[in-house]
């Protein structure tokens, strides 16, 4: 049997962190406890609760990620659950859920874009920034590569030129649209991602 954690000297989340996983609804007291067990003793500068539901062939899933960051380092728990069988035929599944967290210094996160998806931009309203975001965090963990045909410029070229190409880091990208997940969650990513740029000292990318 599981004995619970004592508590007693533990660091408690904000009060908005915690409401924000509250809203969410996706098993709050575990959420609470895995972000409260990674962030240790460090106070929260600014957070980001992200939740999503997706669907896999037949089964709904739902996925919740939490972003905390303290003065020198963010945190990134995230959790989705899923059923396994219990062996025995012609019984049904069991709901499991699985909770992971990662810990990443300031200092190593590479850069922080948003890509802003704007609805009719001839009619756009100064200041609005659109209804709809992608936010990307890279601190190195994960690369992606993109390779396309280079090119001399002259349209009536057939010469074989070779291949260019980019490497972006891409850890981790969330998608935040005002019309699915509410005003507040568009306000609350935007504010998230000018804290998190600031602190690794250059201004956002969009």
């Amino acid at each position: 049997m599981a004995t619970p954690r004592d508590t007693r000297s533990a660091p408690v989340l904000p009060a908005d962190l915690t409401a924000a996983i509250e809203r969410a609804g996706y098993y709050p007291a575990l959420v609470a406890d895995v972000v409260e067990s990674a962030l240790g003793p460090d106070a929260v500068v600014a957070h980001l609760v992200h939740q999503e539901t997706t669907f896999d062939q037949d089964a709904v899933r739902r996925h919740i990620t939490v972003l905390a960051m303290t003065p020198t380092r963010l945190v990134i728990a995230h959790a989705d659950d899923h059923e396994v069988g219990t062996g025995v035929e012609g019984e049904a599944t069991l709901p499991v859920a699985t909770a992971t967290s990662e810990t990443v210094p300031l200092t190593s996160v590479r850069g922080v874009m948003l890509t802003h998806v704007v609805g009719s931009p001839d009619t756009y309203v100064p200041g609005t920034l659109g209804r709809e975001i992608t936010l990307t965090i890279g601190w190195g963990a994960v690369a992606r590569i993109d390779i396309v045909p280079a090119t001399c410029g002259d349209p009536e070229c057939d010469a074989d030129h070779g291949f260019e190409g980019t490497v972006a880091s891409d850890d981790i990208s969330l998608r935040i649209s005002a019309d699915a997940d509410g005003d507040r969650a568009l306000t609350d990513a935007l504010s998230f991602a000018r804290s998190l740029s600031g602190s690794i000292g250059g201004p956002v990318r969009s």
